[in-house]
């Protein structure tokens, strides 16, 4: 219920801090400014939402507002007309800010699934929608070194609301999430045509299907690195491993070679990465683009990029897998298949930092997988290094996720791996069954970039 203060119930204005709403004397929707702090019943939840207001704009005859709900993902942020929202009582929300700390580690299942909060049993897991709702309400805000590790000129957008409300890729329309700075008069479109072959933009539907009438080439400006392997004879519908329906490629795609395509790329991943900050400069990146293939072409569903001359140990910057193709295996495919890449480069990987929450139960949950199944495997005592050999995983990373299955320990300066057979089938046996996509190295047509070695200053 939406609490008011005696002096918000006795006029038609409420003042508080150096904030002021202007209401109606004759009892109508009261007036709220940019900057206010105000109450705002959400969409998605039909709840009150402490709230800030971004924008505001006339329609039919009245004031509409966009908020941003300041205990949600500002993937939430959303137009709302004038009788959703009411003054912002402090003693209400009390200290109320952004969620600045991933989920606990004894909030992250053996899997890397969120568990049930505070209040519920710990043991039970998470409903899928809870599970969801919980990810989009209990976002991270990462500082703005996030996305592919490169800022764009502009810094910060003075415009923090979102523009483009809808983009129609290939055969699906996608809701977006955030604000992309797509060139006017593009970013005034309430919806985006984009070509999902070249990932050209367009105003209009008939200028889409223009464009892909002369179009020859259907697929993403680079090599094709990888093909998914055929079914095996006489099962032309098995599905499983490495083997996919419909079946996938990967292209390796170089920023400097197919520059306006990654451009192109950056500018559409941005409506569904809140802190990605790479738009322009691409030159430095190699992209690493997955698709469905079928006989009209390859249509893209998810992409990975790199530096091609990193001194720390990053194997990956930004990752995006589609929101129409999600849930779906290609996210984690997309990790493991970074993580093979740096098995050819003979290296240990690590996602670059920092790593938003959605990104640490995706981590999180393969590393716990690739682990686990390395641990079973094993016979006798291993050593992080010798684990962190096998899987080209970071030792920090094993240290990390062993911890939070409580199968490492520190004694005498050195952690040391403490995993019986029993408690690793145990925690085996809790990973929830997935769909899962296996990388087939003998499918990955690929060699490590050939770099001139930075030399240093005498």
């Amino acid at each position: 219920m939406v609490m008011h203060s005696d002096e918000d119930k006795a006029g038609p204005s409420f003042r508080g801090s150096s904030r002021h709403y202007v209401g109606n004397a004759n009892g109508g929707p009261r007036s709220f400014e940019v900057g206010n702090k105000v109450t705002c019943v959400t969409s998605f939840d039909g709840q009150p939402h402490p709230a800030e207001v971004l924008d505001k704009k006339p329609e039919r005859g009245s004031t509409i507002y966009y908020v941003h709900y300041l205990d949600c993902d500002k993937r939430l942020d959303e137009w709302a007309t004038a009788d959703k929202l009411s003054p912002y009582v402090a003693a209400q929300w009390g200290s109320v800010g952004r969620h600045d700390t991933l989920p606990s580690l004894g909030s992250l299942g053996a899997s890397g699934e969120l568990l049930s909060p505070n209040g519920v049993d710990a043991n039970m897991k998470v409903t899928r929608r809870f599970k969801r709702k919980f990810e989009e309400i209990h976002h991270v805000v990462a500082d703005d070194h996030a996305g592919d590790g490169a800022h764009d000129k502009d810094g910060h957008h003075a415009n923090r609301v979102k523009n483009i409300q809808v983009v129609e890729f290939g055969r699906f329309e996608m809701d977006t999430w955030y604000y992309s700075p797509y060139p006017e008069p593009y970013a005034l479109q309430h919806k985006l045509f984009v070509c999902e072959y070249t990932l050209k933009y367009f105003r209009k539907k008939k200028t889409l299907i223009r464009h892909l009438a002369k179009l020859d080439i259907r697929h993403p400006p680079g090599d094709e690195i990888y093909r998914s392997p055929p079914p095996p004879l006489g099962q032309p519908n098995y599905v499983g491993g490495a083997v996919t329906t419909p079946p996938i490629s990967v292209f390796e795609v170089d920023g400097k070679k197919a520059k306006v395509y990654c451009q192109n790329l950056c500018l559409l991943s941005k409506l569904f990465l809140d802190h990605k900050t790479l738009y322009y400069d691409v030159d430095p990146f190699l992209f690493y683009v997955l698709c469905e293939r079928d006989a009209a072409g390859y249509h893209m569903v998810g992409y990975f990029s790199k530096e091609k001359q990193c001194m720390e140990e990053y194997n990956l910057a930004c990752i995006l897998t589609l929101p129409c193709y999600q849930r779906r295996g290609y996210g984690k495919f997309l990790i493991a298949f970074a993580y093979e890449l740096s098995r050819r480069e003979a290296r240990v990987g690590t996602p670059e930092r920092p790593l938003s929450d959605l990104g640490l139960v995706s981590f999180r949950s393969y590393w716990t997988r690739v682990l686990l199944e390395q641990l079973r495997a094993v016979k006798g005592d291993i050593s992080i290094k010798e684990v962190s050999d096998a899987t080209m995983i970071r030792p920090q990373d094993i240290v990390d996720t062993l911890q939070s299955l409580g199968m490492i320990k520190y004694w005498k300066g050195t952690h040391l791996i403490h995993a019986d057979p029993k408690s690793v089938q145990e925690h085996l046996a809790k990973i929830p069954v997935q769909q899962m996509i296996d990388v087939d190295p003998a499918c990955l047509h690929w060699q490590p970039l050939q770099t001139q070695p930075v030399r240093k200053r005498p």
